[in-house]
């Protein structure tokens, strides 16, 4: 058989495989588009491992529905019992993951430790006990650049204690100094640009970074919360090029 008309034989049975699939897709997209008129734009309709169940993804949310769209179910998890992975949380992880290199960190605060060599960044809320408490543990590191996005999501106390610390000479100093010796920055000018923090808190809403703090390393791992020092170290030494001791 010529190359050409393997391609084309190829090419008839993909359409072949996929034509099903996307009627399928169609129906479930115009049945809920006609029946719930006020939920948002569906980008993404795909099978799941579960026979006659598919996966509805608009942004980062995800919801699921029967092969005619007739049901909806909202707030679920898919468990794989043999593995017992979370399918829809490593999903949902996957969709929202984030590119440290691509992290926007002329909107961060930059604290250098030692060499700085290694890399993390942290959301945080200038209110937020548990940013108070990991910070103090973060000051232990060595040779580490801290990059602290601050997000101010706790009220509008938080966004103006941000704004203080962020429009400071030195906001690393001034960031340190609220958070573990509870002495506040002095007021900001009032022509301080300070359109970083509402880039912030943008940034952690697309990404569901959902409450403060929340860590993430070089190589892409994300933490929620207070994590143990011990682990903070190691997944340091996760990250692209990182010494192996």
């Amino acid at each position: 058989m010529k190359p050409t008309i393997r391609r084309a034989a190829f090419a008839a049975l993909l359409f072949a495989l996929a034509g099903p699939l996307l009627a399928q897709e169609a129906v479930i997209r115009k049945t809920l588009a006609e029946r719930l008129p006020k939920l948002p734009p569906i980008d993404e309709v795909t099978r799941t491992p579960i026979p006659g169940l598919w996966e509805v993804r608009m942004g980062t949310d995800l919801v699921y529905t029967d092969d005619k769209g007739d049901h909806l179910i909202v707030g679920a998890s898919i468990i794989d019992t043999k593995t017992r992975v979370d399918l829809t949380e490593a999903r949902v992880d996957k969709l929202t993951a984030i590119d440290f290199a691509k992290l926007p960190l002329a909107d961060a605060i930059t604290i250098k430790q030692g060499t700085g060599a290694r890399k993390m960044a942290v959301f945080v809320d200038p209110n937020c006990g548990y940013c108070k408490r990991f910070e103090r543990d973060l000051v232990q590191l060595k040779d580490v650049t801290i990059y602290a996005f601050l997000m101010p999501i706790l009220g509008p106390d938080s966004t103006l204690k941000a704004r203080d610390i962020w429009c400071t000479k030195d906001a690393a100093k001034a960031w340190r100094s609220w958070m573990i010796e509870g002495v506040a920055a002095a007021a900001a000018p009032a022509k301080c640009d300070t359109a970083a923090l509402e880039r912030n808190v943008a940034f952690g809403r697309k990404h569901k970074i959902n409450g403060t703090p929340a860590v993430v390393f070089e190589d892409g791992t994300r933490r929620p919360g207070v994590i143990p020092l011990e682990m903070v170290e190691r997944l340091l030494g996760q990250a692209p090029g990182a010494k192996k001791s």
